[in-house]
């Protein structure tokens, strides 16, 4: 990694910064450097987060802020609700926040999109900054500003686009992922040069035995190499009316797949196991060899990934697939490759071609 820091454009020439360090120590800093400092602070986290990296972030806001709270959500994906939300909302307004002070959102995804969505709805919007503790939340969901909550059954169905001032990434955090969770996290990794940059794909393939022993040099290398294909796609539609939807490659099937297991498998599984009937369905027009395909399928499979599940029926993930926020005007935008290492948006796919392409990740 030869840079420390990125610059994503988020309006006109208002640009934020992402940071990478080893550590919390530079946190007070790099907020003092935007003008964020001598405000007050609310750190949202969880449970699980909490007793790990809390009291760090804490000592290093007390170097900048006026005053630090937290706030604790219960871990977990069912969580990810209005109500939880309320509970936020009603510790910033007994602690007096205004519109000039900052919240901070330190874990995963969860966390982050919720956090996001606080900020953009407090008092019609207030500032935040994504610290990522997963690397899930490193390489995707904390850069281009989606927020938001589940709504009953429904992921993600409420939210609004709210940019962070600041990611501070910390790829230290990482040591402390179970190797479930860390895989997860490649599933978007592997995503980003499946879509944008074959050449990644491949250094991951040279690369996996020493990011999967969790090499810190190469987890930042990778990080770094992900963060400037996602800020690259972001800054092009921030609002996602074209481009940004190919970031959606394995969503619409790991989508469905997510909700029909009752969120028993984690996203970056479910986004694998979406990936390869995307892989499947591009293979199957024609747009990528069959070597390409089975290349595909055995680099996810080494990231310890899925590429299957079972005790589910191809119509009923069909049938979900089409209540997914990614339809418009009735019909899927499903995202194809057009050849090794980049995406495209297509509106064709019949039915009966995604049935075959689901019933390909299907096990008897």
């Amino acid at each position: 990694m030869t840079e420390k820091k990125l610059q994503v454009k988020r309006k006109d020439d208002f640009y934020y910064p992402i940071v990478f360090y080893r550590d919390f120590n530079s946190l007070a800093e790099e907020i003092t450097n935007l003008g964020l400092n001598n405000r007050k602070c609310c750190i949202v986290t969880d449970s699980h987060v909490a007793p790990l990296y809390l009291d760090a972030v804490l000592k290093s806001m007390e170097q900048t802020a006026s005053q630090v709270t937290s706030y604790v959500l219960p871990a977990g994906e069912e969580n990810k609700t209005l109500e939880q939300i309320q509970g936020i909302y009603e510790h910033l307004i007994k602690e007096h926040f205004d519109r000039k002070d900052l919240l901070l959102a330190l874990g995963g995804g969860v966390v982050g999109d919720m956090t996001g969505y606080t900020a953009a709805t407090y008092l019609r919007g207030i500032d935040f900054i994504q610290i990522p503790t997963t690397l899930l939340a490193q390489v995707d969901s904390s850069i281009g500003g989606k927020t938001g909550v589940d709504f009953l059954q429904y992921k993600n169905m409420v939210g609004a686009f709210h940019q962070p001032r600041l990611v501070y990434m910390n790829v230290h955090t990482l040591d402390t992922l179970s190797p479930e969770l860390f895989s997860c996290g490649m599933g978007e990794v592997l995503k980003h040069g499946f879509i944008r940059d074959d050449a990644y794909s491949k250094w991951l393939d040279q690369n996996r035995e020493g990011i999967l022993a969790l090499d810190e040099d190469l987890l930042s290398e990778m990080i770094y190499r992900s963060c400037v294909i996602k800020k690259t796609v972001v800054e092009n539609d921030p609002t996602e009316q074209g481009e940004r939807a190919v970031l959606n490659f394995g969503h619409t099937v790991g989508h469905a797949i997510e909700k029909l297991k009752n969120f028993t498998l984690l996203h970056g599984q479910c986004v694998a196991v979406g990936t390869v009937c995307a892989a499947f369905l591009s293979m199957k027009r024609g747009l990528i060899s069959e070597e390409y395909y089975n290349w595909t399928v055995s680099l996810i499979k080494a990231f310890q990934l899925p590429v299957a599940v079972e005790g589910l029926d191809p119509k009923t993930i069909l049938s979900v697939t089409k209540s997914d926020k990614k339809m418009e005007q009735g019909q899927i935008k499903f995202i194809l490759l057009e050849k090794p290492g980049c995406a495209y948006i297509d509106k064709t796919v019949t039915d009966e071609e995604l049935l075959e392409a689901i019933s390909s990740i299907l096990h008897e």
